[in-house]
């Protein structure tokens, strides 16, 4: 069962926000009139995406130093984004992977439970712990067998934040997002398709296309996350045996293979650059589609960010960072 809450998220401590998802979303709680904190070790953050309006603490998630920031920020809300997001990574090193998505996470949740925290907006995956799904979209009752070490990890923080609001009586919602692209995001990393691509077509360098380029994903605009965000940050879920209660979907429900996605960025930059074939990635799943009408009915969310439009935008910001 969810609730809208009387009050909004107060005081808010972003982890994780000079990242590309993290920054967006201290924006828009410094926008509302929030007094937000911002907690990052700048490991994939950059320091520039920090909002003027922020305090910004640089630290990792397993410092002992943690206590004070939350004795002194005397939060309300915690927005949970920091994390290990790379897949392949998380296969190569799944105790790096456990440290910071699992370990770092329960650092969190003790110090916001001593410290009276009142909610905690997490971020799960919905292209992960679902694993190879059979329904396309896939809804969040659809069972979590995660294929990955961080789709595992994942899926272990919700099931740490159902503990703690059964036993502690925290509160949390859960945001499983689908491929979240837009301004900020990293071209530079493993993780980022969208970014990847379209820096390289703008250079006009080749880019790869892992096996037949059939492989489909949900992409969402991150203006559109945020916004989810902000609804999160205003409901209030209660919890008994059912983890999906308080867990949404945060997609579009429609699927773009990596040709199509390939085809609209030259399109729009009207540029076209040489395909180079790769042999498919082991492990990589085929088809990863959310059904989001859950989010809808209860958060009042929905998608309103067309594809094109969010990649001409986002193609706009990467002009902006070469030059």
């Amino acid at each position: 069962m969810t609730v809208v809450t009387e009050s909004g998220p107060g005081r808010v401590l972003v982890t994780g926000g000079a990242g590309f998802i993290g920054s967006h979303v201290a924006d828009r709680y410094l926008a509302e009139g929030c007094e937000v904190t911002v907690l990052d070790d700048l490991s994939t953050g950059r320091r520039e995406r920090i909002p003027a309006g922020a305090r910004f603490v640089e630290m990792t998630l397993d410092d002992v130093r943690l206590d004070e920031v939350f004795a002194e920020g005397r939060f309300d809300t915690v927005n949970h984004h920091a994390a290990q997001i790379d897949v392949r990574r998380s296969v190569d090193d799944p105790m790096f992977d456990a440290r910071t998505n699992v370990l770092g996470l329960l650092n969190v949740l003790e110090r916001a439970r001593l410290h009276g925290v009142r909610r905690v907006v997490y971020v799960s995956s919905g292209g992960v712990v679902y694993g190879e799904p059979d329904t396309i979209p896939t809804p969040e009752s659809y069972p979590k067998l995660p294929l990955s070490p961080y789709g595992v990890g994942k899926l272990a923080g919700e099931h740490y934040l159902a503990y703690y609001a059964a036993v502690h009586g925290l509160n949390f919602v859960a945001l499983r997002y689908s491929n979240v692209y837009g301004p900020r995001q990293d071209p530079h990393g493993e993780a980022g398709v969208v970014a990847i691509f379209g820096l390289r077509i703008l250079a006009g360098q080749p880019i790869t296309i892992f096996g037949d380029g059939e492989q489909e994903r949900d992409y969402v605009y991150v203006g559109d996350v945020v916004e989810a965000n902000w609804l999160a940050s205003l409901t209030e879920s209660r919890t008994g045996h059912d983890l999906d209660a308080c867990a949404w979907n945060i997609g579009t429900g429609r699927g773009t293979s990596v040709n199509e996605l390939a085809d609209r960025l030259m399109r729009i930059s009207g540029r076209d650059v040489e395909r180079i074939p790769a042999p498919e990635r082991p492990g990589e799943l085929r088809r990863s589609v959310l059904e989001c009408s859950k989010a809808a009915a209860e958060l009042g969310w929905r998608p309103r960010t067309d594809l094109d439009e969010g990649l001409a935008r986002t193609m706009e910001h990467i002009k902006k960072e070469i030059r």
